[in-house]
């Protein structure tokens, strides 16, 4: 495997338009020389809302943006120049507020529960700490540690690794998650992926025969059921956690995309749309979730890994 690799450094001068916030606690910083950037597919330039934007192209012509900023995937563009994510006219790109859309981060809680909605990692900076090319693929390695901000609200010690992989028409994520704590925690989490869709023509497959826990009507009772449809679509208002998922689902985006999502170690998933709750907005997106709804518990020192992989066919 041909492979290029740079650890990358804060204090690199021939990148004149270094990336460097503090916020949260942490810091989140971006540097590759013009050269290193070329062979490696990567570059870091500045996105919406001036916050650091890393941006991953393949030699086929896919491209993939990622912000430190919630280390939030925005856009997966495959070489047709079609991109298969969404992110919604009403996301807010000012390092305060999730960046709604894409596929953010739900960790270490999903949903609602003791602290805020989808935890925190959403809302923190990551920091950018590898970088490589494997035959042509670019490959990033983000980094997110625990932080005063974190703590005041979960008060464990935590180091987070997201790597992503872009291929030609592949979009590869594997998410480690390490206890750095003299005491033991758990955690719930979720890749909260929004795929840009005709809701009404959007179809699932892979799904029949999952527990279910229907959110409809009432998010805070979910109902117990089990799917016994082969297809399914999103007729309307849609939230719905399926248990011990397939590792394989099969998206018809119902705009002429078929786009396969692996898994390995997530073990459940969600379908979710807002219909009329967001009116601007609720056709042209469904979220398809890779999650891990029941908690994982980590002693200290253990890790637990995750990876998703998307592919349009």
């Amino acid at each position: 495997m041909a492979m290029v690799s740079m650890a990358l450094s804060v204090n690199n001068p021939t990148f004149p338009n270094r990336c460097q916030i503090n916020r949260r606690g942490g810091m989140a910083f971006a540097s590759l020389s013009n050269k290193a950037s070329a062979s490696l597919g990567v570059r870091v330039t500045e996105g919406e809302g001036n916050l650091p934007k890393l941006v991953l192209s393949s030699p086929a012509g896919s491209e993939a943006e990622i912000y430190l900023y919630g280390g939030c995937i925005t856009s997966w563009k495959v070489p047709s120049g079609k991109d298969l994510l969404f992110v919604r006219p009403d996301a807010v790109f000012n390092g305060n507020k999730p960046i709604s859309g894409g596929v953010p981060h739900c960790f270490p809680q999903f949903g609602p529960g003791p602290i805020q909605q989808h935890g925190f990692a959403r809302n923190m900076d990551w920091t950018l700490v590898d970088s490589e090319n494997a035959e042509g693929s670019p490959v990033v390695t983000l980094e997110l540690k625990d932080a005063p901000y974190s703590r005041a609200m979960w008060d464990f010690s935590f180091h987070a690794l997201f790597k992503v992989t872009l291929n030609a028409k592949s979009l590869s994520t594997e998410l480690t998650v390490k206890n750095t704590d003299s005491k033991a925690f758990s955690f719930s989490t979720a890749l909260h992926t929004y795929f840009r869709a005709s809701a009404s023509d959007a179809a699932v497959k892979g799904l029949k025969g999952c527990k279910t826990l229907n959110k409809d009507p009432d998010p805070k009772n979910p109902v117990e059921g089990r799917e016994e449809r082969d297809v399914v679509t999103f007729p309307g208002f849609v939230d719905c956690v399926y248990l011990d998922a397939s590792s394989e689902l099969q998206l018809d985006n119902g705009l002429g995309d078929l786009i396969s999502i692996k898994n390995t170690n997530w073990s459940d998933a969600v379908l979710w749309n807002p219909y009329l709750q967001m009116e601007a907005c609720y056709k042209d997106f469904v979220c398809v979730e890779n999650a891990k709804i029941g908690s994982v518990q980590l002693e200290p020192e253990q890790t637990w890994t995750a990876v998703q992989h998307l592919t349009a066919a």
